[in-house]
């Protein structure tokens, strides 16, 4: 049902490009002008930019007037809900404007109605047109901005290049719309062929706060009591997901590379290099989530696991730091992994451990650390613990001194089946959540966590999954699909009934 739009007779002179042309010949008399020769290169840059835009909306204007209004003879056909066909009148035609990359451009649209029913415009579904008046270029070019800075910073970036401006209560919808098909880009995508990628396969999980904004507005308070904060964070789960090859190394080895002086640089052959490159994160994906929850987000882990790995032929690890509440999900969901500790989160603990005996900062300190975090790589985690306990004993620890050593062996204690670093390091497997580490720095801390943002819970939510698409590399791939996938809903919505009103009496 439907039509296909007619190529009707146009005059010529409407289809041609004589607008653009004529303003193309004003830019290329003033480049060679005496005016344009006078000028610094980098000014005649900017100006030949700014008309050169004018050529492009005009060209653009007059390739949408070549494709017609949307004529579709009397009688518009369009199939509806139960099946039946309905029939759209010829009516008259409105112009439209569509602000593009290039500035305001006309749109002429065909209009077909039927009573009770909405008006259709068949030019709309021809030419892909947006619900907005704002092209998907240029909101894509908006997304992304806001994606990678404040909004009144991505609206000024579309201005300066494009010269439409968005007010920003619209680029905030623009965003929020922007995430509405996440979800679906990742359950529909194929993942990488099994083969084509590494036999270990990683999930990480944590957490990272967001500044939220108050729900009522509070009275100002003169001076803030103990333990009130300018702003209250919500805790957002953060997830990354990858592949990688083996990297069999020693527990020296891991020792070295963690305390090697900042300024040395120790030369790297051939064979090393080739090493760390093969060993490196492979398609890794990042995400998180402010509104789902842990178990459904690690529950996504789950499944982006399962897509990668349908037949259950690589190793799958599962590396988290030590809030028991978060271990115990993981345990509970993710099936078939083994899970590790962090390594950096027990370095931690042994620094806060080292300071107890020796002067913050001292090399002797640093030798503490080194020895131990060697004894807890070699899987002597026991040793350490009671190596502690003797210290703490002899040295008739009290307060808080004692606390940070009972603090630091209790979690050697009970994490220690997840420290199996000797076994873990000859299989070649990773033993730090660098990625989701990562993750929650680049996903959240750097765009949102800047000085006086505070998010509402819709408007962080589309951020996070934004961001964690152009962390990934998913970004264009999605945005194409979002695309389409508004289309679709464009498509459904066509000719839907006009709602009824009621009469009061």
């Amino acid at each position: 049902m439907g039509c296909t739009l007619a190529r009707f007779e146009i005059p010529a002179l409407v289809l041609s490009c004589g607008e653009a042309t004529e303003e193309f010949r004003k830019l290329e008399a003033w480049m060679f002008s005496a005016e344009a020769c006078a000028l610094p290169v980098h000014e005649v840059e900017a100006e030949q930019f700014r008309r050169s835009r004018e050529v492009n909306r005009l060209m653009l204007e007059a390739h949408i007037r070549k494709r017609g209004d949307g004529e579709c003879g009397p009688v518009y056909e369009l199939p509806s809900k139960d099946d039946k066909v309905l029939q759209f009148e010829r009516g008259r035609v409105h112009r439209w404007k569509l602000r593009s990359i290039f500035g305001e451009v006309n749109v002429d649209r065909r209009a077909y109605g039927r009573e009770g029913h909405f008006s259709v415009h068949p030019v709309e579904k021809e030419l892909s047109l947006p619900a907005r008046s704002f092209s998907y270029e240029v909101q894509r070019r908006l997304t992304l901005s806001a994606v990678q800075g404040p909004f009144d910073e991505a609206i000024a970036a579309v201005q300066d290049f494009t010269g439409v401006s968005v007010p920003k209560r619209t680029a905030e919808q623009v965003v929020l719309d922007a995430a509405e098909d996440f979800d679906v880009f990742y359950s529909e995508r194929k993942p990488v062929p099994p083969s084509e990628s590494g036999p270990i396969i990683v999930g990480s999980v944590d957490g990272k706060g967001i500044p939220m904004k108050k729900p009522e507005p509070a009275a100002p308070k003169v001076r803030r009591k103990k333990g009130d904060k300018i702003n209250k964070k919500r805790m957002a789960t953060v997830a990354a997901v990858y592949t990688t090859m083996p990297r069999v190394r020693t527990a020296e080895d891991v020792v070295e590379s963690l305390f090697r002086p900042p300024l040395e640089v120790v030369p790297k052959t051939a064979e090393e290099k080739a090493i760390r490159r093969q060993t490196r994160p492979q398609n890794k994906r990042v995400f998180a989530s402010l509104t789902k929850g842990k178990d459904r987000t690690i529950q996504e882990v789950q499944e982006e696991i399962d897509r990668r790995d349908p037949d259950k032929t690589k190793t799958r690890l599962a590396i988290t730091d030590g809030e028991r509440a978060l271990q115990l999900r993981v345990i509970k969901i993710l099936s078939g992994v083994i899970m590790i500790l962090d390594l950096l989160h027990v370095l931690q603990r042994l620094w806060a451990a080292a300071h107890v005996f020796h002067k913050e900062g001292s090399q002797e300190a640093e030798d503490w650390v080194k020895k131990q975090a060697l004894r807890v790589l070699q899987g002597k985690v026991s040793h350490v613990v009671r190596g502690l306990r003797q210290s703490a004993t002899k040295r008739k620890l009290k307060g808080t001194a004692l606390e940070t050593i009972t603090s630091a062996t209790a979690y050697l204690y009970k994490n220690r089946r997840f420290m199996r670093y000797d076994e873990y390091l000859a299989q070649g497997f990773p033993i730090a959540s660098g990625a989701v580490e990562g993750a929650c720095k680049n996903l959240i801390k750097d765009r949102m966590e800047r000085s006086g943002m505070r998010w509402s819970e819709t408007m962080a939510e589309a951020m996070v999954k934004l961001r964690a698409l152009y962390l990934s590399g998913d970004f264009e791939a999605y945005w194409k699909f979002h695309v389409d996938r508004e289309q679709q809903r464009l498509a459904a919505a066509e000719g839907g009934e006009l709602p009824k009103c009621s009469v009061e009496k």
